[in-house]
């Protein structure tokens, strides 16, 4: 039996008026939930002013629906004044032509000109405002590489001491607000696709973007304000498109820059002899032959260890992570892998993860069968034991607690939410 709540409306304490401002763009659009309910929180929201794209995509909004409405009454002025004053009652003789009327023709020529060229100048200098990469106000670099069905954060201006790239899978971390001379701190971000075409989008902080095999999108994120935010693939990539999710994390400069120096200087724990975590090291840096059981280091990388393959998600700090299967269920804050029931969660994930999330690549455990490329494949197997040892070392992936990013800001509802709905 879970105990889960359903959340379609959840906001953050503290955010009452970034609603004010924002209510009126998501009532008018409507969209201020994109996602309706889940069993994970899908809180976005279009409206949000804290972000610097979304303010200027806001003014301009507001010029064009000004500018929609002063047409619509004009329009409408007209036509009733049309109707009721050349009735056919009180008209009977034939209607007289217009044509040759110059000054007429010019208004109704040149007003929907002058219109167009207005919003056109007004769209330039929003793309102006909001396309161009401002170096010296990059707070952090980071790609972002979207495949099937989960995505790979990776701090390109950040050097691992244990070697390679700082890299997060499924959440990023990013530094929010201003600098002293109230220039905003952004993140610069390189999209890349893996596989097809995906799509980055997390409405609280930007535009959306296309992820392309072979090419590369490089544009800047923004928020003023430090919180959880929720992104989704925002273009139909696959069986689970739906389910390819990614958390943003924006933190405080300061906070910030903890986390960045501990992922630099992180060095996953070396287990304690005897030990779950020892069992389970051995059998993710090796698997199990006489069974199957392929390696999980064969497709992931934990940072300071043999681990370093880049084709899954990096699992460098899985343990301070609170998402699984790229964000389909989250653990509860304080807690996080320790609660039972997300524990149960862990075990039936790396049991067949296939079997809970469709068209994943990761191989079963339990003998089970799944599709690579169209072909049939067999899994290895791992008995129960053997997984709970798993398990037990990639709870054991843990940032220091100082650098613990989700206890650092606030989120949208600070409830825990498991996956499933009430039971």
């Amino acid at each position: 039996m879970l105990n889960t709540k359903r959340t379609c409306t959840g906001r953050a304490k503290g955010l009452r008026a970034r609603g004010r401002r924002g209510l009126a763009l998501t009532g008018l659009l409507g969209l201020g939930l994109l996602t309706g309910c889940q069993p994970a929180q899908q809180t976005l929201t279009i409206g949000d002013l804290a972000s610097r794209y979304n303010v200027a995509m806001w003014e301009l909004s507001i010029v064009a629906i000004a500018l929609s409405i002063i047409i619509f009454l004009g329009v409408s002025a007209l036509l009733f004044y049309t109707v009721f004053r050349f009735r056919e009652d009180k008209n009977p003789d034939e209607a007289q032509q217009f044509h040759g009327n110059d000054k007429l023709e010019v208004v109704l020529v040149g007003f929907p000109v002058v219109i167009v060229l207005l919003l056109s100048v007004l769209s330039v200098r929003t793309m102006a405002q909001t396309t161009p990469v401002v170096e010296e106000n990059v707070g952090s670099e980071i790609t972002a590489l979207a495949k099937q069905f989960w995505w790979n954060f990776t701090y390109t201006d950040t050097e691992s001491a244990a070697g390679g790239l700082v890299a997060n899978g499924n959440e990023m971390i990013m530094p929010a607000g201003r600098s002293e001379s109230g220039d905003p701190i952004d993140t610069k971000l390189t999209l890349q696709a893996g596989d097809v075409i995906h799509e980055f989008w997390t409405p609280n902080i930007g535009a959306q973007r296309q992820a392309i095999p072979g090419s590369e999108k490089v544009w800047t994120v923004h928020t003023d304000r430090p919180a959880v935010y929720q992104g989704n693939c925002n273009y139909l990539c696959g069986a689970s498109h739906a389910n390819m999710r990614y958390k943003v994390i924006a933190l405080d400069p300061t906070d910030y820059a903890t986390f960045i120096s501990a992922a630099q200087n992180y060095v996953a724990p070396e287990p304690a002899p005897g030990s779950a975590e020892e069992r389970g090291y051995n059998l993710f840096m090796n698997g199990k032959a006489e069974t199957g059981a392929v390696a999980c280091a064969a497709c992931h990388r934990v940072q300071g260890t043999p681990a370093n393959s880049p084709v899954g998600p990096d699992l460098s700090f899985f343990g301070t992570r609170r998402t699984l299967g790229a964000g389909m269920w989250e653990a509860p804050l304080e807690q996080g892998w320790d609660d039972p029931q997300a524990n149960q969660h862990l075990i039936n994930w790396l049991t067949n993860s296939p079997g809970v999330k469709p068209g994943s690549l990761m191989p079963p455990y339990d003998g089970s069968t799944y599709q690579v490329n169209g072909q049939e494949q067999k899994g290895g197997v791992l008995t129960a034991e053997e997984i709970s040892d798993v398990a037990a070392y990639l709870k054991s992936l843990q940032l220091p607690e100082e650098a613990n990013y989700w206890q650092k800001v606030e989120r949208f509802n600070s409830e825990s939410i498991l996956p499933g709905g009430p039971q």
